[in-house]
């Protein structure tokens, strides 16, 4: 397939087309969208262990690994999603009613807080309630998205007794600013953390208090082992041991690029989280203890 191929919309021009692309006399087209190589992954991961596991498509049974033959088509019930005729209210109950029987409820959660994510990237400004409750105004696009769902989603859920200590944005905007009441020297142009949560625990002698320091990442600015020790440094000029810190980069989705691109440089005695799946974290754990509050 290639930009001049889908161009070409009368039925006869596409069933040539198939006709074409299953003849072993055919050749293969200039610039096209995936290269000769690029079958393995589309095959197991997108059809084999994606679409096929939710039943999405079908896979002929019967044939050799190595066949020419065509072996994957829709599903039937997934097929009927993309009839014409179909009203924008009709296709949305069919389009219900089909991930209501194929998929679980962390799948179908997933999907509702990825299309909330993208109505607010499309709105003007993300309004994010706080852990006291007030509210703040966050930038808007996906790097707002991302804070408003770590302020409202992985603070109550991680953390005891959260409170916000920094906030800042692009720009080197800085939206809260209450660590410099507990001496934490942060200068905007060395090292600029994103949000410091700071879970205040429940000892009154603060022995469980844990500072979160946690990169928003949209695009780039993971916590790779050199931004991880530059924010340790703050912490220890404050007069804080490293037992009482925990580091946390936040993603959108496991299948967003910027979570992809930055795998290789997450730092390891790191947190990774995810606003689709809120409930969950990946520890990337090196030789020492690394904790947040809700798993003490």
């Amino acid at each position: 397939m290639f930009d001049r191929q889908a161009q070409r919309l009368h039925v006869s021009e596409r069933e040539s087309w198939s006709s074409y692309s299953l003849s072993s006399k055919k050749e293969r087209p200039v610039n096209t969208w995936y290269a000769p190589n690029s079958r393995e992954p589309v095959r197991d991961e997108t059809i084999r262990y994606g679409l096929i596991a939710l039943g999405a498509v079908v896979e002929r049974q019967g044939l050799p690994v190595t066949t020419p033959k065509p072996k994957y088509a829709l599903a039937a019930d997934f097929s009927a999603l993309f009839d014409e005729s179909l009203s924008s209210d009709a296709l949305d109950a069919n389009i219900a009613a089909w991930q209501k029987d194929h998929l679980n409820p962390a799948a179908l959660s997933r999907i509702r807080l990825l299309s909330a994510g993208a109505a607010a990237i499309s709105s003007d400004a993300v309004s994010a309630k706080l852990p006291n409750n007030s509210l703040i105004t966050l930038e808007a696009g996906p790097s707002g998205v991302i804070g408003k769902s770590v302020l409202e989603d992985f603070a109550p859920r991680f953390l005891k007794n959260p409170a916000v200590l920094w906030l800042s944005q692009s720009g080197e905007k800085i939206g809260i600013d209450l660590a410099s009441q507990l001496n934490l020297q942060i200068d905007p142009s060395k090292t600029l953390p994103d949000v410091i949560l700071v879970d205040l625990g429940t000892q009154a002698d603060g022995s469980d208090m844990l500072f979160v320091f946690i990169e928003i990442v949209a695009s780039d600015g993971p916590v790779n082992s050199i931004r991880k020790e530059k924010l340790t440094n703050i912490a220890i000029d404050a007069g804080f041991s490293t037992k009482h810190l925990s580091f946390v980069t936040a993603f959108q989705d496991r299948s967003a690029p910027a979570f992809k691109k930055s795998m290789s440089e997450l730092a390891w005695g790191t947190y990774v989280w995810f606003c689709s799946e809120p409930d969950n974290i990946i520890v990337l754990r090196d030789n020492r203890p690394i904790t947040i509050s809700a798993f003490l």
